[in-house]
């Protein structure tokens, strides 16, 4: 008897982990700009029905774009390219009427800021005073 218990609970879980389904989806980029030469994560999340957010994969969208190459939700933008902006879509596989569309700009200056190695960072690290030295020294 506790085992036909136990199945029915676990089938009704089941059911009801199922019909969650996702009603819209949103594009979070994690930048204002796409980089030439490097791969750009394009994050899309999905609001079930539920109501929670949760990140899409390429398993659960088709992406296409007006350049680049998309390696699953990573769209590589080559060096040469020249235009000024990207429109990136996708379209939600188990129901194709649930798509977007957004036109993401390139950026058009690289930093030129030296970033430090690790041993120049270390040796900074060890010239400033800790904040017990500096509270020794205040007294």
């Amino acid at each position: 008897m506790k085992s036909i218990l136990l199945s029915l609970v676990i089938f009704s879980f089941s059911l009801c982990a199922r019909s969650q389904s996702v009603d819209s989806i949103f594009f979070n980029l994690y930048t204002d700009s796409l980089k030439k030469g490097t791969y750009n994560y394009i994050n899309v999340d999905g609001r079930y029905s539920n109501g929670n957010f949760l990140p899409l994969t390429a398993n659960d969208l088709n992406f296409t774009s007006s350049a680049g190459k998309f390696t699953r939700n990573s769209l590589f933008i080559d060096n040469s390219f020249a235009g000024e902006k990207v429109t990136v879509r996708v379209v939600y596989v188990k129901n194709p009427a649930l798509q977007k569309e957004i036109v993401i700009y390139i950026k058009k200056y690289e930093s030129t800021e030296k970033l430090k190695t690790l041993d120049e960072a270390m040796k900074t690290l060890n010239k400033e005073p800790t904040k017990a030295k500096r509270k020794k020294n205040k007294s």
